[in-house]
């Protein structure tokens, strides 16, 4: 064996020997601690750095320096350790068995190389059928390992190649699921993609990536790049298009170069179509993705379309009557129009706040399309969403993706313009969370004699994705539109919803002070003793006072993420108080326990959880690093490549619980939170609450928030381009 060890202090050198164990790795960071036996060494030697996982039995050759470190002696320091296949029969035994490849245990692993020896790996890696010849062994089995196997050698590979150019394992998992076997070829010839579409990375990962490759900091692609990056992060704060100076001056910073550079990058993207740019009224030069571009045109064209054509139903006042007598309820003159609307309208909007009765309105549009034998699809943006709306209606209803059949493998829907919904007609609620793409795919889907009703609260939060799709068909005033103001009798004795009312009208809520009311106002004057005061409410106060369970009934809504009443503080803190002990599993600075309440981020269309969906961790697997986290009655397992999409949940942001609603929310409003106070923010967080809502609030925040009027601006011509097309089609 060519085995060199350099003396302490020398440039460099080279360690060959077998992972005895590993006593110490940290998988967001890659740094891990190994034992390796060195032949001719009685002494294992302690192998220090930031390297893909090595797993006992296997065989490495690492480059570095040996040092003394002062509090744990005598280390080589790696900086880079190739893994090699294990010399030795029992090396290979214990590879196979460290878990490295799923289904393959001590028994299992010795069964294999007790039948074939030295050619074990070269049987994995060339014909894994021969596996069926090892006793016990059935196909099924045969069939995930080899799978396991194949993918653990390239994710392998991959991490070397990463390794290279400063990447994490933690990252080099990522990439492995989003391109497989292409990874690396896609990160030679664009490490930027890693940016746009690798969840979690950012530009300067990619971008430290693309110069270890060896792409020049001044190269055309590499401003590009940033020029994407940065329209893209506009997008995510809900633009549908960034102002030309606005994006370079953005790119400009992210880049690190002068305008000029970041101007000729916006000039070569628009002249190979990679941005499209537009020049709007009022001396605005819009710069749009083609995605969004594309998007705001078709749906202005699609609702034009849509409404080019009314043929009215004949069933309306009938379709009253017949509701008033089977639900004992008696319709408003304005819930009456919108029945009317909804016969003689292809598109109509309904819209208003909590208790003016837009489900029942809903209810009352099923009874007319049934007299009608118009066939109904009913949707919503979330599952929890569609999950309300099917029980106030008591007809099936699915997310927008289910209804459109999502097919995550090709990141596509199989329900679209050549491949229409064959329905009558499509209520959609919640339509305020709908975001322009989303709304595009589903118009698209749409047959031309298909009627459509979007109902939502267009006074809420607008969607957490790019566009104001309700807000801009409202405004535009090309479709008919309900707007409900009036709170009916069933919901005027909640103080909820009076408030809520009272909110969005720019009036302070007022606080109950007994046990039967539902809304309260504690006045808390600075961050500790508002902290202080969430903790007593969760830990103590709500449980002993209203017998609501901290984990499953009561929401912390928070306006920002950071800061001391922020949810990254507020989850730590509520972990610590319900939940200080058990089973973990650590990722970085984050630390999920057995029974904690934690949100996906991201949407998993693979695994049918999606952003913002709350769960309860119900397993844990410390040495695999594996989570169980139940969503409903439903178990997802999450891998440990996959566990950064979980957060704690004890406390959200007021952004993410749009769609959501809550038995008991507990609502900080704190003079910190300055910048994000705004009316419509309060309104929807209250608006989460159906039988409790605390508001721990500092007078001068509160006062702050209602006083600030503004709905937040988005960068949008959708409102303008419905009127053109409408203007066209007439």
């Amino acid at each position: 064996m060519n085995l060199s060890i350099p003396s302490p202090g020398a440039p460099e050198g080279v360690l060959e020997g077998e992972v005895a164990r590993v006593t110490f790795a940290n998988e967001d960071t890659g740094f891990r601690v190994l034992r390796v036996a060195v032949e001719g060494e009685s002494e294992l030697r302690t192998v220090v750095g930031v390297f893909p996982p090595a797993p006992p039995g296997t065989r490495i050759r690492a480059t570095g320096k040996q040092t003394e470190d002062r509090k744990h002696g005598a280390q080589f320091r790696a900086e880079t350790v190739l893994t090699l296949a294990p010399a030795t029969l029992e090396g290979m035994r214990r590879y196979l068995a460290s878990g490295l490849v799923p289904g393959i245990g001590p028994a299992f692993a010795r069964r294999i190389v007790d039948a074939f020896g030295e050619r074990t790996l070269e049987v994995l890696d060339r014909d894994p059928q021969r596996l069926r010849d090892v006793p016990g062994i059935g196909q099924r089995r045969v069939q995930a390992v080899a799978k396991a196997w194949a993918q653990h050698r390239d994710v392998s590979a991959i991490m070397v190649f990463l390794q290279t150019h400063g990447a994490s394992p933690a990252l080099a998992s990522r990439i492995y699921k989003r391109f497989g076997r292409k990874s690396i070829n896609v990160v030679s010839a664009n490490p930027y993609r890693l940016a746009l579409d690798v969840w979690g990375v950012g530009f300067k990962t990619a971008d430290a990536i693309a110069q270890s490759i060896g792409i020049d900091k001044n190269a055309p692609e590499r401003a590009q790049a940033g020029v994407l990056h940065s329209l893209h992060l506009i997008s995510t704060r809900g633009h549908a298009f960034a102002a030309h100076r606005d994006l370079v001056d953005f790119a400009a910073e992210l880049l690190g170069c002068g305008t000029q550079a970041a101007e000729e990058a916006v000039d070569a993207l628009d002249a190979s179509e990679r941005v499209i740019i537009e020049e709007l009224p009022g001396g605005i030069r819009a710069v749009y993705s083609p995605e969004l571009h594309g998007a705001e045109r078709r749906i202005a064209q699609r609702l034009a379309q849509l409404a080019a054509e009314t043929p009215a139903l004949d069933h309306a006042s009938q379709a009253i009557d017949e509701f008033e007598h089977r639900t004992k309820i008696e319709l408003a003159p304005a819930q009456r129009e919108a029945i009317a609307q909804a016969a003689s309208s292809k598109v109509l909007v309904i819209t208003g706040g909590p208790g003016v009765g837009k489900t029942t309105i809903v209810r009352a549009i099923l009874t007319l399309f049934d007299l009608a034998r118009v066939s109904v699809a009913m949707t919503a943006p979330t599952g929890r969403a569609a999950k309300r709306l099917s029980e106030a209606t008591g007809r099936e209803a699915k997310t927008i993706h289910r209804l459109l059949e999502f097919d995550p493998r090709t990141g596509s829907f199989a329900r679209n313009a050549n491949n229409s919904l064959n329905v009558g007609a499509v209520i959609v609620d919640e339509t305020s969370m709908v975001a322009l793409e989303l709304a595009d795919s589903l118009l698209q889907a749409l047959d031309d004699h298909t009627r459509l009703v979007l109902v939502g609260d267009v006074d809420q939060l607008p969607s957490v994705g790019p566009g104001a799709v309700l807000r801009d068909i409202i405004d535009s005033g090309e479709v008919t539109t309900i707007r409900l103001n009036e709170v009916f009798r069933q919901a005027e004795g909640s103080s909820i919803v009076l408030n809520a009312h009272r909110i969005h009208a720019g009036k302070l809520p007022i606080g109950g002070t007994g046990k039967s009311d539902p809304f309260y106002v504690i006045e808390r004057t600075t961050p500790e003793s508002t902290v202080d005061t969430i903790r007593d409410l969760l830990v103590r106060r709500i449980r002993r006072g209203f017998g609501l369970d901290p984990f499953r009934d009561v929401q912390v809504l928070t306006p920002m993420k950071r800061g001391p009443v922020g949810a990254i503080a507020l989850n730590e803190l509520l972990q610590g108080a319900l939940n200080p002990t058990g089973p973990h599993i650590q990722k970085g600075n984050r630390l999920l326990r057995l029974g904690d309440k934690v949100m996906q981020l991201r949407n998993d269309y693979e695994k049918e959880v999606y952003n913002g969906d709350i769960g309860r961790i119900v397993g844990v697997d410390s040495a695999e690093k594996n989570l169980t986290v139940r969503f409903d009655e439903r178990d997802v397992s999450y891998a440990e490549g996959d566990i950064d999409e979980l957060t704690l949940a004890y406390a959200t942001s007021i952004h993410k619980s749009q769609g959501s609603e809550y038995p008991a929310v507990v609502i900080p409003v704190v003079t910190q939170h300055f910048v994000m106070l705004a009316r419509n923010l309060l309104y929807t967080a209250v608006t989460r609450g159906k039988q409790l809502v605390i508001l721990v609030a500092d007078p001068r925040a509160l006062a702050i928030a209602l006083g600030e009027a503004r709905k937040e601006r988005r960068l949008s011509y959708l409102a303008r381009r419905i009127v053109d097309a409408r203007d066209k089609a007439r």
